[in-house]
């Protein structure tokens, strides 16, 4: 992947980030489509050759819902949340962590030992406890799905300080012994919110944040923490779990976060660097309503 094919972006405008953590979710369309899969890998390598501390974590949902079709097995999904029975769980686990990750580890290891696969199991990386889905106001069974009680952040320091590049299927164990399938937005924004990182992008299907969806199209370009907890509870499918693990990194001090349309080759390095103008939607912490981005702070 390197040589001419890697992407036209100077290292020196990410010279501000070098010693800094930036969580990304991967996820949607760009894990599916071979040329977004190079080109994300091609994204993260530039940065880590920027000297940047980058954390993946990835979630598989059109793989999982393939498999699951190819077994005869359904899929649900509540408030953007997979319905997870056993064996649904069996399924998540096998191409989460044996198929999905191997696949995106061997891409980023193509120019060298880099990327590193952990499950979220993996010494208790994540630290899973059962989590229930709303609806109407009542609270629904979803199964073997969870939600972070804990990331223990001691192996993803160890690869970090050698300049390795973790990267995190989202399953975690509970303190019950069972094994839960973690939404991944929710996993990399408690990852972010534990490492203290100064970033956390999450890639998606959607250029950002409707906010008046389905009356307008409109996407708000930045909004703070208060403003999002207003409009949370009306987001529905899969914004809702992006949205709330925005709000949790950026409520636990991360700088700030950003949801950018993954569809789109070199998104990430586009959102970092501010290629593109201005692209996704920024969530920043509250009392950022004047904040404007600048190249000087090299994120947001």
């Amino acid at each position: 992947m390197s040589g001419a094919s890697a992407p036209a972006v100077r290292l020196t405008s990410l010279a501000p980030l070098r010693g800094r953590t930036v969580v990304v979710k991967y996820g949607g369309h760009a894990m599916t489509d071979g040329p977004l899969r190079r080109a994300f890998a091609q994204d993260v390598l530039t940065l880590r050759r920027a000297g940047v501390r980058t954390v993946v974590v990835h979630g598989g949902g059109p793989q999982i819902g393939a498999q699951l079709d190819r077994l005869g097995l359904r899929s649900e999904f509540l408030n953007g949340l997979r319905v997870t029975t056993p064996e649904t769980m069996d399924v998540v686990r096998m191409v989460l962590s044996g198929k999905v990750q191997k696949e995106l580890v061997g891409l980023l290891n193509e120019d060298g030992p880099y990327a590193v696969g952990l499950s979220g199991e993996d010494a208790r990386t994540l630290t899973a406890v059962k989590r229930y889905a709303e609806v109407a106001g009542e609270r629904v069974d979803i199964g073997l799905v969870g939600d972070v009680a804990r990331v223990n952040t001691a192996v993803l320091g160890i690869l970090l300080d050698h300049g390795h590049v973790p990267v995190v299927s989202s399953v975690g164990r509970g303190e019950d012994g069972q094994v839960y399938n973690v939404n991944a937005d929710t996993a990399a924004g408690a990852v972010a919110a534990a490492l203290g990182a100064h970033a956390l992008v999450v890639l998606t299907d959607v250029p950002g944040l409707y906010p008046e969806w389905p009356t307008s199209d409109r996407v708000v370009d930045r909004i703070t923490a208060g403003e999002l907890e207003v409009l949370l509870p009306g987001l529905g499918g899969g914004m809702a779990p992006k949205m709330e693990a925005c709000l949790r990194a950026v409520r636990a001090g991360v700088t700030a976060a950003r949801v950018l349309d993954g569809r789109t080759p070199h998104a990430l390095l586009d959102g970092l660097t501010d290629a593109a103008g201005s692209p996704g939607t920024v969530i920043l912490p509250d009392g950022a309503v004047q904040a404007t981005r600048t190249r000087a702070t090299g994120v947001f």
